[in-house]
């Protein structure tokens, strides 16, 4: 089969990607912000890190709201909704600021993280587009657009932090808000909407023969899936969230850090250009392993020092290893259900998957305060320990199934 993409699967590719681009600076300016601004804001800096919390908390609770309505409506209109959801975040955030709010300023990241839950979808609205052997490259297109995102963000972020020297921070959330809304116009240009395809009766009728839920999950196949995907994204999450409070806090500057989540979030997509080629060529557990074993390269140089090259490095490592492990699990999830079951498990794995997220984001901020940089990092070993062994058991069982069918 061809390797490339063409037709409506390369045209919707590129739309998501770009949709990818202007949704993936949406997080990026949380995470790069929200721990800064509650520290200005909160009663407490244990709860500095909770509007980043609160975003993950709303993107997991997102998820499966968000699958109904795409369900049910076509993915077209989920993402007209999800684009508005994200420019009244971007707004609420602003206004949280110029008065002062904690309360308000979480209200606009938890909306900000609904906005969120419709751009996870992008990857799979791109693998739902092409046949089996292409979903990988398909998922790689769309994350390519994060790269555009990491630049988009950090300028934003350094040409609005103080376009309003009373309110630092507050053009920011505005630009936020401007991002989402100029999403609206390239969401006309998808095509083959699937959500719609599948809406009609006699999809209703095929759909009544998926399996149940708890039947797909409880593949190991799956099971494993999840597990390599959670811990890839909330390690991630884990480290990136408590990055620019620790940046801050061992006397870099706020440019530093936010470079500092510039190239970290360069190093998160830049690899799409050919994650998808390393699964084909090598395997989806092969390339979510060597994801998980940069996760834990990064926490090594974060222990060796404090620099802003440590930091840097740190993070991009932290970056590279986030792409191979959530690209290549979310790879494997795509093997576990059939095309009428896929609403439903894509939902599920995205809700464990950022609910897990949301916690360990809060988590972070509390663990900075109470145990330092260095406590954060040493928690990477153990938790990247069992997901390597789930990956290689499930290495040989499938081996071992492949054996037996050859021998029968």
């Amino acid at each position: 089969m061809n390797s490339s993409l063409t037709g409506n699967g390369r045209r919707n590719a590129l739309v998501l990607s770009g949709l990818q681009a202007l949704g993936g600076a949406n997080p990026a300016v949380v995470v790069a912000l929200g721990g800064l601004v509650g520290s200005q804001l909160a009663p407490s800096t244990e709860m500095a890190t909770l509007p980043v919390s609160l975003f993950n908390i709303g993107l997991a609770l997102g998820v499966l709201p968000a699958a109904f309505v795409m369900r049910q409506k076509g993915r077209r209109f989920g993402y007209v909704v999800g684009s508005l959801l994200g420019a009244s975040g971007g707004m609420i955030a602003f206004y949280g600021i110029a008065i002062g709010s904690f309360l308000l300023f979480c209200l606009g990241t938890i909306l900000a993280g609904l906005y969120a839950s419709y751009v996870q979808s992008y990857r799979f609205a791109a693998a739902d587009s092409v046949e089996g052997p292409l979903k990988p490259k398909a998922i790689s297109w769309v994350m390519i657009g994060g790269l555009v995102a990491a630049v988009l963000a950090t300028q934003v972020i350094l040409h609005t932090s103080e376009i309003i020297p009373s309110l630092p921070f507050g053009g920011t959330f505005i630009a936020q808000a401007i991002l989402a809304l100029c999403a609206l116009p390239l969401i006309a240009f998808l095509r083959n909407d699937p959500a719609v395809t599948h809406n009609t009766p006699a999809a209703h009728t095929n759909a009544s023969h998926g399996r149940p839920l708890l039947e797909i999950i409880k593949q190991p196949k799956f099971i494993v899936a999840v597990i390599a995907g959670t811990s890839s994204y909330s390690l991630m999450s884990f480290m990136m969230t408590a990055s620019p409070l620790a940046m801050v806090g061992c006397g870099h500057s706020m440019r530093d850090s936010t470079l500092g989540i510039q190239w970290h979030i360069l190093a998160m997509f830049g690899p799409s250009f050919f994650t998808g080629t390393l699964i084909r060529r090598f395997g989806k557990i092969a390339v979510t392993l060597s994801g998980l074993l940069l996760i834990a390269l990064a926490s090594v140089v974060a222990l060796r020092g404090l620099s802003v090259e440590h930091f840097w490095i740190s993070l991009i490592l932290l970056g590279l290893g986030w792409n191979f492990g959530f690209i290549g699990a979310t790879a494997m999830v795509t093997d576990c259900y059939r095309n009428e079951e896929r609403n439903r498990v894509q939902a599920f794995n995205d809700f464990l998957v950022f609910g897990s997220v949301a916690i360990s984001s809060f988590s972070s901020g509390q663990l900075l305060v109470t145990h330092g940089w260095d406590g954060i990092n040493t928690w990477t070993f153990p938790i990247v320990g069992v997901v390597v062994v789930s990956l290689m058991w499930l290495w040989f069982h499938e081996r071992s199934q492949a054996a037996d069918v050859a021998a029968d």
